[in-house]
């Protein structure tokens, strides 16, 4: 067995024990990377140089600014009025809080760029609204994480800041912003259009499940 091969058993076996063992994942992938670079004779303070160097950004600063920016429009009240403007635009529609749930993560995925901002944020108003309404918790928790991805693809998204520092500056940021919009406003559509071919199949009447 080679070192190489070696390595990368110890890096993924080694991260999925510590997720087995229910090792926070930031953890889990730090004690891996270490034991990796102890089987490739790595010398730790080249290893710690690199993280260092890596983290020394100052495009970086942008990551933490959407996320808490997102939880000051969370605290603020700002969430509410987003899901009051998607309810305006679909909520009159059959099984239209649905449509609402994804239209307010689209609007907030183009402010936060987080999707774990956009579900802490509006899971906690639009859920127990299709709850209320007579969707389902399954399905309500279901529709909100998955509409929360939005976030990585609409601009502004720090995955595309991190994919782009990682790439070594060979990709613009705004080039990549430019790009997720459309994907993500496809993704927003198809959504939409499954939650009407699920509300033909489980609404036996036109009904108006509105925020209003």
């Amino acid at each position: 067995m080679t070192t190489a091969t070696l390595a990368a058993i110890v890096l993924i076996g080694g991260f999925i024990a510590l997720m087995l063992m229910r090792v926070p994942v930031s953890f889990a992938m730090l004690l891996s990377t270490l034991g990796c670079a102890l089987v490739t004779g790595t010398n730790f303070s080249v290893l710690v140089r690199q993280m260092v160097d890596g983290a020394n950004n100052f495009s970086l600063l942008s990551i933490p600014f959407f996320i808490v920016m997102g939880e000051f429009m969370s605290a603020g009240g700002i969430s509410e009025k987003i899901v009051d403007l998607a309810n305006l635009a679909v909520g009159r529609f059959r099984g239209g809080l649905a449509y609402v749930n994804v239209l307010d993560s689209m609007f907030f995925g183009g402010i936060s760029g987080s999707a774990v901002a956009d579900v802490s944020s509006l899971g906690s108003v639009v859920i127990p609204m299709m709850v209320k309404q007579g969707y389902t918790e399954d399905f309500s928790v279901g529709l909100t994480v998955t509409t929360a991805c939005q976030g990585v693809l609409i601009p502004p998204s720090h995955n595309m800041v991190i994919y782009a520092l990682a790439a070594g500056g060979g990709v613009s940021i705004g080039s990549l912003f430019m790009a997720g919009a459309v994907p993500g406003i496809v993704l927003g559509c198809a959504m939409m259009a499954l939650c009407l071919f699920l509300s033909l199949i489980h609404i036996s009447e036109p009904t108006r499940h509105s925020l209003i």
